[in-house]
């Protein structure tokens, strides 16, 4: 499996984790990408060597195994360790400004720029 910049991804999965069903465990790896290790924070439970990671990873597997939808799976996650544990968190009313945040900073740079080259025009005529 290949990174975002096409450089072998390291795989903290042990061989014994991995559901028979391929099927089954390609859902399990995608789950597990999108959720953060609570350890590690700047990595997927899929990525993370922690014993966290390992344990949550079980848990998706195990539930996955149980007939849980990926919804329900991530719910779970969430009422137990808060949205952060999710890499992308719905926009809802707790995260409006996470999400808002980045096109705040955007306008305010153009601002600051276009009042910047107002300033150097006029003080040039």
């Amino acid at each position: 499996m290949r990174g975002d910049h096409g450089v072998p991804r390291a795989q903290a999965i042990d061989p014994g984790e991995a559901l028979s069903d391929p099927v089954l465990e390609q859902r399990a790896r995608s789950l597990t990408l999108e959720l953060r290790c609570m350890v590690c924070q700047n990595q997927s439970i899929d990525d993370s060597d922690a014993e966290l990671a390992r344990d949550l990873r079980r848990l998706v597997r195990e539930r996955i195994s149980a007939g849980d939808t990926d919804s329900e799976i991530r719910s779970m996650i969430v009422a137990r360790y808060g949205e952060f544990a999710l890499f992308r968190p719905p926009v809802s009313e707790k995260t409006y400004l996470l999400w808002a945040a980045p096109f705040f900073l955007l306008l305010f740079g153009f601002l600051v720029i276009w009042r910047m080259m107002r300033r150097m025009s006029a003080s040039k005529g």
